[in-house]
């Protein structure tokens, strides 16, 4: 399996790299410029730091990457943390970066994709064109980890919701909801 893993500038990068850590499929990275910026920011992390968790990274920039075409086959593309602006950018059509191009192959091309909504609040405009991409097959996903796993640190919720995300792209996870006694 092929996952491409997108970072943009929305905060939320440690849900970005936990999900990257967890994932055991063949992996891709593309990160926004305002991404790694966050990612420095919130984590203290350089690029080349989360560059070697993967198999092989693409510039944000770079539209001529192979996956940029739908002749270049991944599974899916889950783009963790999804800022508003490039989730309004792919429901609109615009494939002005390698991100948002890729999204679009995975539309065009009926390909799983994943966008971890990280912002609140929505606007009209936003919920529209998440509307619009679950219609087109994108599966909205808000990074809105469970709590129901006991989880007591951020690192639990950022490893709850990296399961989820697996999950959506076809990895299942033993673990689940327990029953608990009441």
């Amino acid at each position: 399996m092929r996952t491409v893993v997108a970072i943009t500038g929305a905060s939320g990068s440690n849900f970005a790299v936990n999900f990257i850590t967890k994932c055991p499929s063949e992996k891709f990275l593309v990160v926004s410029k305002w991404g790694k910026r966050v990612i420095h920011e919130e984590l203290g992390l350089k690029f080349e730091e989360i560059e070697s968790m993967v198999d092989n990274t693409y510039s944000d920039s770079d539209l001529a990457a192979p996956f940029a075409s739908g002749s270049n086959h991944f599974d899916s593309l889950v783009i963790v943390p999804c800022s508003i602006s490039t989730l309004n950018k792919i429901a609109s059509g615009i494939s002005d970066t390698l991100i948002t191009r890729m999204a679009q192959v995975a539309l065009k091309e009926r390909r799983r994709l994943v966008i971890a909504l990280r912002e609140t609040p929505l606007d009209s405009i936003t919920l529209e064109n998440a509307l619009k991409l679950s219609n087109a097959g994108a599966i909205i996903a808000p990074v809105s980890p469970g709590l129901y796993l006991d989880e007591n640190t951020i690192s639990d919720l950022a490893d709850t919701f990296s399961d989820k995300l697996l999950s959506l792209i076809g990895i299942h996870k033993e673990n689940g909801w327990k029953n608990k006694e009441i």
